[in-house]
């Protein structure tokens, strides 16, 4: 079977505001926080993308994370103290939308996208704490294009 290829663009950005997250309750799906003016020196290529997240269940939402991101309950201080001197944004992806061509785990999605960022600036986006993103099946039956340059405009 060929590989699929699949390019992945971003919708438009949200202010990370209290009544932009509050739609997202209830949906499963990957996040991207960012910071509006500042571009990040990573090693090889700078960028707004601070934080990649994932809810995996409906229960544990997109707008439930967010949320907790936002009133500084997950503990991500980095956000916290970003959000003190600049206004953060943020988009994300539904899942839902995605099922028909990712046939693997929503983790194994997360992965993928953390990984693709490492590839292409150096090192983990700068508040994702966590380290060890391994995609369990390396012979993946989709390939993502994932349009990165989003984070620099």
């Amino acid at each position: 079977m060929e590989n699929l290829n699949l390019k992945i663009y971003f919708e438009e950005p949200k202010k990370f505001e209290i009544q932009n997250i509050k739609p997202l309750s209830g949906i499963i799906g990957l996040y991207f926080i960012f910071l509006t003016n500042t571009q990040i020196p990573y090693p090889f290529a700078t960028s707004k993308l601070v934080y990649i997240g994932m809810s995996e269940k409906r229960t544990n939402s997109i707008g439930s994370r967010l949320m907790g991101h936002f009133d500084g309950q997950s503990g991500n201080i980095g956000l916290t103290s970003y959000r003190k001197v600049e206004q953060l944004n943020f988009t994300y992806l539904n899942f839902e939308m995605l099922k028909t061509v990712w046939k693997y785990r929503i983790e194994d999605l997360e992965s993928y996208f953390i990984l693709d960022f490492v590839k292409q600036y150096g090192v983990y986006p700068i508040c994702n704490n966590k380290t060890g993103f391994e995609i369990l099946e390396l012979n993946l039956a989709v390939s993502l294009e994932i349009d990165w340059s989003y984070f620099k405009k």
